[in-house]
């Protein structure tokens, strides 16, 4: 009965997925920083390994020459997460408001969105795969939400319609 039992939890609780786990010796180098500035805005984001070995995403967002984002986006070869229903990051931001975003495939010119909120403290954010909307350059699409079949891209996007600094940590990134 005992066996009979774990054999029922094992399936149904699967088993989480690590995209990223960020330490002193990750390789950042498919990670990279796209501002405002491919369209004239004046925002400028950063990203690094802290001493403590998280990704440290950090900078200043501008409304100035009609700017107003900032965004990390994590790129990887195309791989397949059907069953996959969650994506889990561990941070601690700011106390300000995010966006994750993630693509399909290379091809996609829309991302899918949902917000979070941080406080400033290390903390879970755990987001519901099929509630990310398609957008595109922030407007809504009329399509069906993430199919959360394919993933290509992670991606997450500073951009509150306000002039700010911004500072989030991040410690990893899974699928559930």
């Amino acid at each position: 009965m005992h066996l009979l039992l774990c054999l029922i939890l094992l399936t149904v609780q699967p088993t989480p997925m690590t995209i990223f786990d960020f330490t002193h010796t990750s390789d950042i180098s498919n990670w990279s920083t796209v501002d405002d500035t491919v369209m004239g805005g004046r925002s400028d984001g950063h990203f690094r390994l802290n001493e403590e070995g998280h990704g440290e995403y950090s900078g200043r967002v501008s409304l100035e020459n009609n700017g107003g984002f900032s965004s990390l986006r994590y790129r990887m070869p195309t791989i397949r997460i059907e069953g996959k229903t969650k994506v889990r990051l561990r941070l601690r931001g700011d106390g300000k408001r995010y966006q994750f975003r993630v693509k399909t495939s290379d091809n996609d010119r829309h991302s899918y969105v949902a917000y979070f909120e941080t406080s400033g403290e290390w903390e879970e954010v755990v987001l519901d795969l099929k509630a990310l909307a398609p957008q595109f350059r922030g407007r809504p699409l009329n399509m069906e939400n993430y199919p959360a079949e394919m993933l290509s891209e992670m991606a997450i996007l500073i951009g509150n319609k306000k002039e700010q600094t911004f500072k989030l940590e991040l410690d990893w990134l899974r699928l559930e």
